[in-house]
């Protein structure tokens, strides 16, 4: 074999080589190396918390479990809720049942609906791409997900809720767009955004509207960098990687016959529809341990550098005069006094839904029911327990 031919047959071998460590989208798989790679993947708080006091827990305990028996006084009342400090449990309460008609109780493992507290988790993992330079905060959707048809929105404006694109829920219901006996995929949005011609709501980044479809973008966007389906995305950077074993993104096609069901308030089961296959906006099925593991990765000195992580907890939205706003996957509450409360809740079907971050002081407090019950955003008065937060506090309830 001659020099030329040995030149020849080692650029043919290093071309397969290259083909085979790309994705049928061109993608490269990330994943390779994603096991030891701590810049993607989310990994738990390394700080050793000293224990809380047993007079300290005992104080709060007490307290708590006056709230929860005064907000779900049955055990009809169906859902799972937990205090922590320094990631150390103070209080847990799992009540009613998780399917009304197999008499399945709630248990601390079982998986219920996110709702938009998905969102929270869909952030986080962009995060980590842009900390890994796999993606730009300020980066044009139109780099990134072929035919999108808004110039002017950026991975920035998908988070912060100021892309001004309009919500599926909405647009896909007006007669002409979508055909409701058709179940829509994430897939489907950019193609019926460009083809049904849906006009942005407002002029990008000029205001504020919560919306859906921002989600569920930023989910195509985790598929198109990492060159794998969300779901195994979100396994493999931080459900795995935390140890959160009863977490998972529900699959439409496998599994509506598992999953825990929805209930109205009169125990009527609520089914599925043709919005219930998009994720990104919704669809983490999780539990309030696995949230807990989740949290303290977030409060963790290892989750991103300073300075990006302040983007995330920055309100962006000033055009109007309030004390609400929202950053990057969080809602927040500034008061004028400086102090900031950092939460967000979720309602999807009967699925209700509360994330309470207290970051400043390392609580975590999270409620979650599959039964329509409102009670569940009523966790934030247990705030004042822990900081200076000018809720009404758990006695003052009415």
């Amino acid at each position: 074999m001659t020099l030329k031919t040995i030149s020849f047959t080692s650029k043919i071998v290093f071309l397969s080589i290259l083909l085979l460590s790309c994705n049928k989208n061109g993608a490269k798989d990330l994943f390779d190396s994603y096991s030891s790679n701590k810049e993607i993947n989310m990994v738990p708080n390394p700080i050793k918390f000293p224990p809380l006091s047993k007079a300290y827990k005992n104080s709060k305990k007490e307290i708590i479990e006056r709230f929860f028996y005064k907000n779900w006084p049955s055990k009809n009342s169906n859902v799972s809720f937990l205090v922590a400090k320094d990631g150390e449990i103070i209080y847990e309460n799992y009540s009613g049942l998780a399917n009304l008609n197999k008499k399945i109780p709630i248990t601390a493992e079982t998986p219920i609906h996110l709702a938009s507290v998905s969102k929270v988790l869909t952030a986080s993992a962009i995060m980590k791409l842009i900390n890994n330079g796999k993606l730009e905060l300020d980066q044009k959707v139109t780099t990134l997900l072929k035919g999108f048809p808004y110039p002017k929105v950026t991975v920035r404006t998908l988070l912060n809720h100021r892309s001004g694109i309009r919500n599926y829920g909405y647009f896909t219901f007006e007669k002409g767009v979508w055909n409701k006996r058709k179940t829509l995929m994430n897939s489907d949005l950019v193609k019926l955004l460009v083809s049904k011609k849906i006009n942005l709501e407002f002029k990008t980044d000029t205001r504020f509207s919560y919306c859906n479809t921002n989600y569920a973008l930023l989910a195509l966007i985790i598929e198109k960098i990492t060159g794998e389906n969300y779901q195994t995305a979100m396994k493999k950077m931080i459900f795995d990687p935390l140890g959160m074993k009863n977490t998972f993104v529900f699959n439409y096609d496998t599994d509506r016959a598992k999953v825990t069901p929805s209930y109205k308030a009169n125990n009527r089961e609520i089914g599925f529809d043709y919005l219930d296959a998009i994720y990104g906006d919704k669809n983490i099925y999780s539990t309030p341990r696995d949230l807990l593991k989740f949290d303290m990765a977030r409060n963790s000195p290892n989750f991103l550098p300073i300075e990006l992580k302040n983007e995330i907890y920055k309100g962006y939205s000033k055009e109007r005069k309030g004390i609400k706003n929202y950053g990057l996957g969080v809602r927040m509450i500034e008061w004028e006094t400086g102090q900031k409360f950092y939460f967000h809740n979720g309602w999807w079907h009967g699925n209700m839904t509360s994330y309470v971050m207290l970051n400043n002081e390392n609580v975590t407090i999270i409620a979650l029911t599959n039964k329509c019950s409102k009670n569940v955003y009523k966790v934030r008065n247990l705030a004042k327990l822990f900081g200076d937060y000018p809720f009404k506090g758990v006695e003052e309830e009415e």
